[in-house]
């Protein structure tokens, strides 16, 4: 004969698993909260790059170059094909194209420039950061080393909230293009939208000490320069 537990314990399953359920979704939610700051605080600063309005300098933000580090990778393409549609419609006069100079893949704005130059981008019309080694760095320096005060963004969907918020918190008025993806199949899309994800907790990190970025440099008049010319 099986033995039953005790009236008692049985009641006090449910409220176990309330309390738990309740546990969960408290530590969900803080751990999504740097997420949603990215995604909430760019609200209203996302388009398309046929309706973005327009501004002087287009930031163009590197990532990983082709096996031959000659070319860009098809997400890095992706980014430059749109800034020189920016370009061409008048909506930007100047790419600031911002990335790591001695990568892993790559010099990636010498890169940038030269596929920028392919697509029709007067070489005038482009400046280069070869110390973007991240997001963060990327808008620090555009605001701090080349004084750009207002700025289109360009990059892939699921990274552009947390680029235009990190832009924003760092005092650039910004808005934020989304990049064309060729070759961007679900599954990549998929991975970069959960890395992102995890990389929010440091983005807010980054914003809430306010830390500098890892390369300094004097203040460069190129991209005013470029704008005069």
């Amino acid at each position: 004969m099986t033995e039953e537990p005790p009236v008692g314990a049985v009641r006090r399953w449910p409220r176990r698993l309330r309390r738990l359920a309740v546990a969960g979704l408290v530590v969900l939610v803080l751990a999504s909260s740097p997420w949603l700051w990215t995604t909430l605080s760019a609200r209203g600063h996302v388009y398309e790059a046929a309706d973005v309005p327009t501004a002087d300098v287009a930031i163009v933000l590197g990532t990983e170059v082709a096996a031959d580090r000659q070319r860009p990778g098809d997400r890095l393409a992706g980014r430059l094909d749109t800034a020189a549609e920016l370009v061409a419609s008048g909506r930007a006069t100047v790419v600031l194209v911002s990335g790591d100079g001695g990568g892993a893949s790559g010099d990636e704005p010498t890169v940038m420039t030269a596929y920028l130059a392919e697509r029709g981008v007067d070489a005038r019309r482009v400046v280069a950061d070869p110390f973007g080694l991240d997001t963060y760095d990327s808008c620090a320096r555009a605001r701090e080393v080349y004084g750009v005060e207002r700025a289109l963004i360009v990059t892939q969907s699921y990274h552009l909230s947390r680029a235009v918020t990190l832009c924003r918190h760092l005092g650039l008025d910004v808005d934020g293009v989304t990049a064309r993806c060729d070759g961007c199949g679900p599954v990549l899309l998929a991975e970069k939208s959960v890395r992102d994800y995890f990389a929010s907790g440091k983005a807010a990190w980054d914003a809430v000490r306010g830390r500098a970025p890892a390369v300094r440099s004097p203040a460069d008049p190129a991209v005013q320069d470029a704008l005069r010319g």
